[in-house]
């Protein structure tokens, strides 16, 4: 979808092309999935998804079969999540599955990130504070080894994750397995102080996770899927602005949406709440505009403008700090200081605010 995106206060304009795609998800060739690509495509057309960047573990098998590329209006990219018992990596853009010797359980996340590098990919650190359901034996992932170098970002709000996290007694998971929107409480906070550390020594892109796998389990002696991907889809997204619109065009469409995601040209957002087509957050420096994922030194005269789809409760970050907060449609205000700035906005739903957009930085450094 063409979006313009208006400065509040000023004359620019940038127009961007915004696309939505659902990020790590699961098909029939992991060992743990169950749902053949054709349907998982077909999920995402009927919840109008631009992309989906599958991350079966540790095989690229669906592009080995001829499936990456376009089907109809949505476009598939192959991955690999890479996945010992911690610190499990999505790889994008790789020629061949990571496969290194010996036991997986032995290795160590920078081998297999510098693999990621010398194949010309990206990687993204998967749930990296994923706490699992203990009531109901699911397994914890997080990622431990954060002493690791060139990794591109991190999943800040995953799905799972964030469902998971509300399986406290069996009331409330039959509550929450039949209404999951109601339950997500949004991306942990120490998630995003640790996202906002790393963007102040670096730059390190965020995503939305789905990390679905269409699980079939068995409750009460009847069969249930968890989840159908028709239904996981319709949560959390990630929204890339691409410069020109998508051609149908396989090899170029699929590296014009990786380049979007690696310059960190993109936001998150639960557009089940409301879709968040039409999100700006833009900074202006005289004639010149800037968006997320831009880096440039700070100057006088500097000035961020938000615009949301309807109204919403808009934060301003710097350095993960918040500088401004306003319940509006749409805002603007000087840039004072060097920092990394960043937006979340909070939409009310069923009676309270409820997190709803995070952006990728804009990064204003010192001169």
């Amino acid at each position: 979808m063409s979006v313009e995106w208006h400065g509040v206060r000023t004359k620019e304009v940038m127009k961007f092309f915004d696309y939505t795609g659902v990020i790590h998800i699961h098909s029939e060739y992991s060992f743990d999935g169950s749902t053949s690509v054709a349907d998982i495509v077909k999920a995402a057309e009927e919840n109008h998804i631009d992309f989906l960047m599958l991350t079966d573990h540790g095989t690229l098998m669906a592009r080995e079969m001829g499936l990456e590329g376009w089907h109809g209006d949505t476009l598939l990219i192959v991955g690999q999540e890479i996945s010992p018992r911690f610190n499990h990596y999505l790889a994008f853009q790789i020629e061949r599955a990571i496969d290194l010797p010996g036991d997986i359980s032995a290795w160590q996340p920078q081998e297999y990130i510098d693999q990621v590098v010398k194949q010309g990919g990206f990687g993204i650190i998967a749930h990296p504070d994923h706490d699992g359901a203990p009531k109901f034996h699911v397994k914890h992932y997080p990622w431990k080894d954060w002493s690791v170098s060139k990794f591109d970002g991190l999943g800040i709000w995953d799905f799972m994750t964030d469902w998971q996290s509300s399986l406290s007694g069996y009331a409330k998971a039959l509550a929450s397995y039949l209404f999951p929107a109601a339950f997500l409480s949004g991306p942990k906070r120490e998630t995003l102080r640790r996202w906002d550390t790393l963007n102040q020594m670096g730059r390190f892109i965020g995503v939305a996770e789905c990390d679905n796998h269409n699980t079939r389990k068995e409750i009460f002696g009847f069969p249930v899927s968890v989840f159908p991907f028709n239904e996981a889809f319709k949560y959390l997204r990630t929204h890339v602005l691409l410069d020109n619109p998508l051609l149908k065009e396989n090899g170029t469409d699929i590296a014009a949406v990786c380049d979007s995601l690696r310059r960190g040209r993109a936001y998150i957002a639960h557009d089940y709440l409301e879709p968040a087509t039409g999100f700006s957050f833009t900074l202006s420096d005289g004639g010149q505009v800037y968006s997320m994922g831009d880096e440039l030194a700070h100057r006088t005269g500097m000035k961020i403008d938000v615009g949301l789809p309807v109204q919403g409760r808009i934060k301003v970050l710097a350095d993960g700090t918040t500088i401004y907060e306003a319940l509006a449609k749409e805002c603007s205000l000087e840039v004072d200081s060097p920092g990394v700035y960043r937006i979340e906005a909070y939409l009310k739903s069923w009676g309270r605010f409820r997190p709803w957009i995070f952006s990728n930085p804009i990064f204003v450094r010192k001169n």
